[in-house]
């Protein structure tokens, strides 16, 4: 066997890529690197102990995720400084692509260490190229941002561009990016790849709205999920779509008669998350309704 780990006085960090799901799918290279580096980092050193099982591989593991991760890369670094080989991992797929990791491989180069790329799977690509979405350009926005406003900043600024968008996101939030998708994105294209390389694996596909209603009339839905979206395109617009429930809540709130417009216009403009003067606008288009 071919050996895949460099010994040198300076050291190296090796960035591999780890399987999603499916423990078959690592390449020969990664095991090597695995078997042969002095230490590997890890996000969560169980999790990684499966995937050792499997390889029988016995290089020593230590923990690298986001509370411990600058502590971390000082230590790291400075074992490569003296010429050892760090191997970096994360749960599942390629590090520090919305995982634990960059700081690692900044810190590595700032002390002038290679980094060395073990390219593997990731959930993006596998996502992208079974989705049936065009896959020539794409925009990998990972995580939405946890607060409302920096929500409504990162989409209002992504609606226009022409490239598939693809996004991460936990089951338990699934349906709320869906709705935020269809709100500042329109009823696009989509698609919902869940436990990708998994005995249940399952792509979704439709427009937004479709996929919405299919989401929210199921149970439960486990497992790791990749939300992608086709571009913007001349068919899809630029008006602002507005939630069919948002427009039922103003017919009802009129005719009970509860609060005066501009009262109503705050309370639905915080709840969807929609401007107050687009939401007052629509309030006195359905005043005449009522």
């Amino acid at each position: 066997m071919t050996r895949s780990v460099e010994k040198s006085d300076s050291g190296v960090l090796y960035v591999v890529a780890t399987p999603i799901g499916n423990l078959a799918d690592i390449t020969y290279r990664a095991v090597e690197v695995l078997q042969s580096a002095d230490v590997v980092a890890a996000e969560d050193t169980r999790h990684t102990s499966r995937l050792f099982s499997r390889y029988r591989i016995t290089t020593r593991l230590v923990s690298c995720h986001e509370h411990n991760e600058e502590q971390r890369a000082q230590s790291l670094v400075e074992q490569m400084e003296n010429g050892a080989s760090v191997a970096l991992v994360s749960d599942a797929g390629t590090p520090s692509v919305s995982d634990p990791g960059y700081r690692i491989v900044s810190a590595a180069l700032a002390a002038g260490v290679r980094v060395v790329p073990i390219p593997g799977v990731s959930a993006v690509t596998a996502a992208l190229c079974a989705s049936g979405l065009p896959s020539d350009h794409f925009c990998f926005a990972g995580f939405l941002p946890k607060k409302a406003k920096r929500q409504q900043e990162m989409l209002s600024r992504l609606a226009g561009t022409e490239q598939t968008l693809i996004f991460y996101e936990s089951t338990k939030r699934l349906s709320g990016l869906l709705k935020l998708l269809f709100q500042y994105l329109g009823d696009r294209q989509a698609v919902v790849a869940r436990e990708i390389t998994k005995r249940h694996e399952e792509f979704l596909r439709g427009s937004l709205s479709v996929l919405i209603a299919d989401v929210e009339k199921r149970d439960a839905i486990k497992g790791e999920v990749t939300v992608l979206v086709s571009g913007k395109t001349p068919e899809s617009g630029d008006a602002e779509q507005i939630p069919q429930e948002l427009i039922a809540e103003i017919r009802d709130s009129l005719s009970a008669r509860e609060d005066p417009p501009s009262r109503l216009a705050a309370k639905i403009s915080r709840k969807y998350r929609i401007s107050k003067n687009r939401v007052y606008r629509l309030i006195l288009d359905y005043s005449d309704e009522v």
